[in-house]
């Protein structure tokens, strides 16, 4: 095990059996995160929660009526805002995560750089508003006291999307292709910002960092590996190390394929990965991950709306079958959107109680 400043033996017994699985020290059973997007209780609200409150071991933290209390952060609101760092983001529904528009990025054409002015990651956040942090820390100590993981995170894109948030992604393709000598100094903008943030949790306790980034395609990376190695790696390896060197357990979520990376990215400190089924497949990530890094697994969620209840049972033994090793390495993350009829969410849940899964 890596030298962690998170104490195992102090946690409560769900999250202590989700922290055996990360560090491959035989937890009692497979954790598993279900996440239903706000767009989903919108639609089927008490029906959807009579579901729920069916399956506790999935759902433990769930409390009668949470759905009521849902508060949808800018980007998972119907319209348009701008972000602190004048990124324009629009949406078309309501409980479903919006998109940058491409032709509003902020440095679009670079001559907007040479007056452009990175926002404080300390005073504000994403969206503009003030930050206590004096209040975040307090929620780290509570969380603590819990008994949980005290965590904090980046917001998701942090990195490598960023950076075509603020170019639009076809300048950035090709300003990694043409190697913009401008690119390096955005980069380092981002990375600066970053790292500010992770010195600031550093700081107020976090035992935990989230970072989300999706680096892939459906089936290949966007730029060759040769190219990731050269601009994204290293501001990668300098957050990481940052953590590393802190005692911090380091997540990444990434959609899309990243087979190649993986290896590169378990370099840098990664302690759990969190990719995507089918641009990776299984049989992919069991020669890539399984038994090298913990895996948080995220179940085909593009099979979902469509899928019989024989092919949800087949689906989650098949990917048990696949990277379950009896010493740990293997969460699941479940991701529910509306599409999604009640009755395969119903045996999702079934399925995973079947395959001695808990939630945490």
């Amino acid at each position: 095990m890596k030298n962690k400043k998170i104490k195992i033996e102090e946690k409560e017994e769900k999250t202590r059996n989700f922290l055996k699985s990360i560090f491959f020290d035989y937890p009692k059973y497979i954790p598993v995160k279900v996440g239903i997007l706000p767009a989903t209780w919108f639609k089927y609200e008490k029906e959807l929660e009579k579901i729920i409150l069916s399956y506790p071991k999935i759902f433990p933290n769930y409390k009668i009526g949470d759905f009521k209390n849902i508060k949808l952060s800018p980007e998972y609101k119907k319209g348009r805002f701008k972000d602190i760092w004048g990124i324009t983001w629009e949406n078309l529904h309501n409980g479903i995560c919006g998109a940058p528009v491409e032709e509003l990025a902020p440095l679009k054409e670079w001559d907007a750089f040479e007056n452009f002015n990175p926002p404080d990651p300390l005073k504000y956040d994403r969206y503009g508003n003030e930050i206590d942090w004096n209040e975040v820390r307090g929620n780290i100590e509570k969380l603590k006291e819990k008994g949980e993981i005290a965590s904090g995170s980046l917001f998701h894109g942090s990195m490598y999307m960023q950076l075509y948030y603020l170019r639009g992604f076809e300048n950035f393709m090709i300003d990694i292709a043409t190697e913009d000598l401008r690119l390096e100094k955005l980069i380092n903008i981002v990375l600066d910002y970053n790292l500010k943030i992770i010195e600031k949790y550093i700081e107020i306790g976090a035992e935990w960092i989230g970072f989300g980034d999706d680096l892939g395609l459906q089936k290949s990376l966007p730029i060759s590996p040769e190219k990731w190695r050269k601009y994204i790696k290293p501001p990668f390896k300098k957050m990481f190390e940052k953590c590393v060197e802190n005692g911090l357990i380091i997540y990444l979520h990434s959609d899309g394929y990243i087979l190649d990376i993986i290896p590169d990215l378990i370099e840098c400190g990664l302690d759990v990965i969190n990719p995507q089924i089918r641009p990776n497949t299984l049989e992919g990530l069991e020669k890539v991950c399984k038994g090298k890094i913990a895996i948080h697994l995220d179940l085909n969620r593009q099979l979902f709306p469509f899928a019989t209840n024989q092919q949800i049972e087949e689906h989650i033994k098949k990917c048990i079958d696949k990277l379950f090793l009896p010493e740990g390495g293997l969460s699941l993350s479940v991701e529910i959107g509306p599409d999604v009829p009640l009755k395969t969410i119903e045996t999702i849940c079934i399925n995973l109680e079947k395959m001695n899964c808990q939630g945490y």
